[in-house]
């Protein structure tokens, strides 16, 4: 495996800046294997579904983890909070800037008062330990002070917070988006119920080395971080007896397969998934178009093989909207 099998030419222009609305008015790229794929929208997601089929979400809640403040000399500064380290959400890991200035004890103030300070060089080095200072609940602070985490591909100003949020987010604690979800609306959930597609849930609270570009030649020597998943009882048992188990976005597909290949319901999980891979859970996956040489991408690569190139390239040639505002499409790995 080397790293230049997951390259391809991504064009800027080709990268969403704005969500569509509504949101299911996405384009929907519809995977058919050796044929040709069929182009629709996010609107016809049930017409491809089949009844008995089960649609598994990720009901992680973005919080607006995106913190712009200043140190006391008066220098910009910016925290990017990932995980909370404790139940109170007052110790965080965090991605600071300028990270090599920072030193512990120093604090950085947001409207003239000290609102982070700085505890240590977390133990895989690229992060930090920090702590959320101010008085009041930790989630209200950041409502006051903080930002949606949009990527750094995505330079348009985001007017409507809740755009980059699922309809059924839940419990606050990613520091990303499950994009794929991003597409539904309550309408198109209430129109596959009633063709007798049923929703389950799981949750993966998803961080940013999940969109990390890899750098090693071979990507299988890549370490990935962990991240914290579960997976109720209600959907494990719902995934055993459907007729197939739809993903929508590679989260879900994270949280399902590291349930199943681990056996253990809610933990945490470094799992990597890239070919070889024996799938246990999920067969249809509703996702995104990704960057080039990510562990996303790999994923896409093992659920239908060499297939996605064919796919992007048919993308990119009709004009589709890549990354988290962008299309989507809709691959079943038993056409590969």
């Amino acid at each position: 495996m080397r790293l230049a099998d997951f390259d391809y030419v991504l064009p800027e222009e080709r990268i969403a800046q704005h969500p569509l609305e509504p949101r299911d008015s996405a384009r929907l790229l519809v995977d058919r294997g050796s044929a040709a794929p069929l182009h629709r929208h996010v609107s016809d997601l049930g017409d491809h579904l089949r009844d008995g089929d089960l649609l598994l979400v990720n009901d992680t809640k973005v919080i607006p983890a995106r913190l712009k403040l200043h140190r006391a000399t008066g220098g910009a500064a910016e925290v990017l909070l990932l995980e909370p380290l404790d139940g109170e959400r007052r110790t965080w890991e965090a991605m600071v800037r300028p990270a090599k200035k920072m030193k512990p004890a120093e604090e950085l103030l947001a409207a003239g008062r000290p609102l982070v300070r700085i505890l240590r060089r977390s133990d895989a080095g690229d992060t930090m330990i920090v702590e959320l200072m101010g008085e009041g609940d930790p989630l209200a602070l950041l409502a006051a002070y903080g930002e949606m985490p949009l990527p750094p591909y995505i330079s348009a100003r985001l007017h409507r917070q809740e755009r980059y949020q699922t309809v059924y987010a839940n419990e606050p604690a990613s520091a990303a988006a499950p994009t794929a979800g991003l597409h539904f609306t309550p309408e198109l959930l209430a129109s596959l119920a009633a063709r007798g597609i049923e929703t389950a849930k799981v949750e993966l609270v998803v961080g940013l080395d999940t969109f990390k570009p890899v750098s090693a030649d071979d990507p299988r020597n890549h370490q990935i971080h962990s991240e914290r998943y579960r997976v109720p009882a209600a959907t494990a048992a719902a995934c055993a007896a459907a007729r197939r188990v739809v993903a929508v976005g590679t989260t879900s597909v994270r949280a399902l397969e590291s349930a199943a290949t681990l056996g253990v319901a809610e933990g945490r999980s470094r799992l990597f998934i890239h070919r070889p891979y024996e799938w246990k859970t999920v067969d249809v996956l509703m996702t995104n178009f990704h960057l080039p040489r990510t562990t996303l991408l790999m994923m896409i690569d093992a659920f239908v093989g060499s297939r996605w190139r064919t796919l992007y390239e048919e993308a990119l040639r009709e004009g589709y909207r890549f990354l988290s505002f962008g299309d989507a499409m809709l691959l079943d790995r038993s056409l590969s």
